[in-house]
């Protein structure tokens, strides 16, 4: 999938953009916590750092 497509699914929908990185896994059910417990926010750190990282 296209970074800079990943990026803006980060920013908007951060769980279904790890999904699309990671799958169905650990990181994902992690981001969707982080995403209901931090007001978004800490689903958009955690997606980023996930699509960024190599």
């Amino acid at each position: 999938m296209n970074p800079i497509v990943l990026i803006i699914l980060a920013i908007f929908i951060p769980p279904l953009a790890v999904f699309l990185k990671e799958g169905a896994g650990k990181q994902f059910v992690i981001n969707l916590v982080l995403s209901l417990l931090l007001f978004w926010i800490g689903g958009i750190i955690h997606a980023l750092w996930l699509v960024t990282k190599k």
